[in-house]
């Protein structure tokens, strides 16, 4: 255990070195928010793709695989069916407008379109829900030194807070991009290694199959789990506040759509790396307490001391990677649609600039304080996705495709859908609805939102003014 702890000191002071030295190129806000918007096909691939492989992707996609089996593929190819949407009918129109106006974040664009009561709005929902999404990383983080020193959930979680808020806080996107190009390499490698050989650890491919559970559903890749799953996910990686915040970073709309595609199309193939970890931990340990602890039983018992740790600092990564993401999207915001636009309008580039590096510590400290209120990461991670995809779906699609809706769609598809998600939730807790209703709850907030807003822009009956622009 000496080793495996060893190794990942010494990982997180590199990052955090790393990170330093790179957070010397930024300039101003421009490079904190957008990079400069300076980024090609490959540093578009690896920084979507970096961020979009952390907690989610990794440990709650291989908690799922080791209660659900194959249809926890889902969980990870529904952000990659997103990101192909994203890369096709969205990344580019918002590009445009990014560039065409000096947008920074989503809630510049929402503004744009629908005015100020909607941004206002957005924002106030997704702020507190990405908090969730903090506390989901950084337990993650916490799970794998619970299950490799048996130390309390916050001693890894503070480590983890204080590697992300160093470095980001210092560079912004400019330097999460870099650090994140070394975490998705060495996450790819350690994977690439290990599956193999804690296979043949487990006595071959037959071996696992003879170790998982009887039960007909867990072979089954269409199982309801990983459906369910599907309806949560996708739509939220169409309109993820952070990735269409990334995608202003590129230099043109050919290199956003190259490289957004590109890793849709490698997260595809990622999705079966963690369903298959979770499958495989079975053939170590078939009775965990929780099947959030599937990655590091393979890593710690179907591995090498050296192999298992050098894996356990990838998973590291990953949840590094993706938690600076999630604290790239609390810091912009605040500072930007918050501060920026409703605290101090005639504020300096530099003032900005250090209520963003302030907001990344306060999110750092916010996103530590709930991982003691959550316990696991899949439960936390789908409470966020499920309410960005009601609140945000429908009205930044349809604002990208259409110049009639205006505030009123918008922030009817907002209440409704939310409402809609809540009541559901709710009822299913209540035992008023049937399981297959409960978990569809996304679903149905994302339909019902789309109803009210068509209903609105029915009644409405009129074409929205010119200065109310879509695709500009």
């Amino acid at each position: 255990m000496a080793l495996h702890l060893g190794v990942l000191v010494a990982y997180s002071l590199g990052l955090v070195l790393f990170g330093l030295v790179k957070a010397r190129q930024v300039r101003g806000t421009s490079s904190f928010f957008v990079a400069d918007r300076s980024f090609g096909p490959g540093m578009i691939f690896s920084t979507f793709l970096a961020a979009n492989i952390g907690a989610g992707s990794v440990i709650a996609a291989s908690e799922l695989g080791y209660e659900a089996g194959l249809s926890a593929w889902w969980y990870v190819g529904a952000a990659g069916i997103g990101q192909m949407v994203f890369a096709v009918f969205v990344g580019p129109r918002i590009w445009r407008a990014g560039t065409s106006h000096g947008l920074y974040t989503a809630g510049d664009y929402l503004e744009l379109r629908y005015g100020p009561a909607v941004r206002a709005t957005i924002v106030s929902i997704l702020w507190l829900g990405t908090l969730a999404i903090l506390a989901a990383q950084l337990i993650a983080m916490s799970q794998i030194l619970e299950w490799v020193l048996g130390t309390p959930r916050w001693v890894g979680a503070t480590l983890g807070s204080v590697i992300m808020v160093v470095y980001f806080s210092a560079g912004g996107l400019l330097t999460s991009a870099w650090v994140n190009l070394v975490q998705l390499t060495v996450l790819v490698i350690g994977f690439l290694v290990a599956i193999p050989i804690a296979v043949g650890n487990a006595g071959g491919i037959d071996a696992v199959l003879m170790a998982a559970p009887a039960d007909p559903d867990f072979m089954n890749p269409l199982a309801f789990a990983g459906i369910v799953m599907f309806v949560i996910l996708m739509p939220s990686f169409v309109v993820s506040p952070g990735l269409v915040q990334m995608g202003y970073a590129a230099r043109d709309p050919r290199s956003l759509r190259m490289g957004v595609a590109l890793q849709a199309v490698a997260l595809l193939a990622f999705a079966f790396i963690p369903m298959s970890v979770g499958v495989i931990a079975h053939s170590f340990d078939p009775n965990l307490a929780s099947g959030a602890y599937a990655v590091p039983t393979m890593l710690t018992l179907g591995l090498p001391p050296l192999l298992g740790a050098l894996g356990l600092a990838a998973v590291f990564s990953a949840e590094v990677s993706s938690a600076d993401t999630v604290l790239f999207m609390l810091s912009t915001s605040l500072s930007k649609d918050i501060y920026k636009r409703y605290v101090a309008p005639e504020a300096t580039d530099l003032e900005v600039l250090r209520v963003a590096r302030v907001a990344a510590i306060v999110g750092g400290i916010g996103g530590l304080v709930l991982t003691l209120r959550f316990d696991s990461v899949l439960d936390t991670i789908t409470i966020f996705y499920s309410i960005m995809s009601v609140s945000l779906f429908v009205p930044l699609v349809a604002g990208l495709y259409s110049r009639r809706p205006g505030t009123p769609e918008a922030m009817a598809a907002i209440g409704i859908g939310v409402m809609a998600l809540v009541a559901v939730s709710l009822a299913g807790e209540a035992g008023l609805v049937s399981t297959a209703a409960s978990r569809s709850a996304t679903g149905i907030g994302i339909v019902m939102s789309a109803l009210a807003f068509v209903l609105v822009l029915l009644i409405r009956g009129r074409r929205a003014p010119v200065s109310e622009p879509t695709d500009v």
